[in-house]
């Protein structure tokens, strides 16, 4: 059952086409819009062009709503998120620093090379 269901959603262009083929002679006298009009020898394929386009349109819809299944998936919906990105972000305070160029230096500890 649910390998035929996974077939049929992806060959419904070709099941079309073979429901038209098996009832072609129904589908040109009843079902055809251009039945008064026979000089355009439609045959049925006025409505095999209507169907096509539902089952095309049928596809995509059905393409969007997987790829919105796949964002919310990927989003979680928890509350506990929203607030914690809604929390004020709070300023660190650094200690004030002597401006640059004065560094105060033991002269026990550094001596300048010597030159000799």
């Amino acid at each position: 059952m649910l390998l035929i269901a996974l077939v049929s959603s992806n060959f419904s262009r070709f099941f079309v086409y073979a429901g038209f083929q098996v009832n072609q002679n129904y589908i040109a006298s009843t079902l055809c819009e251009n039945k008064a009009r026979p000089w355009m020898n439609c045959n049925g394929r006025c409505y095999l062009m209507k169907k096509l386009k539902q089952a095309e349109e049928k596809e995509k819809k059905q393409e969007r709503e997987d790829k919105r299944n796949q964002y919310q998936e990927a989003l979680p919906a928890s509350p506990a998120l929203f607030s914690l990105l809604k929390k004020p972000v709070q300023r660190k305070a650094f200690p004030h620093l002597p401006p640059p160029g004065t560094v105060d230096r033991p002269l026990s500890i550094f001596q300048p090379p010597k030159i000799a």
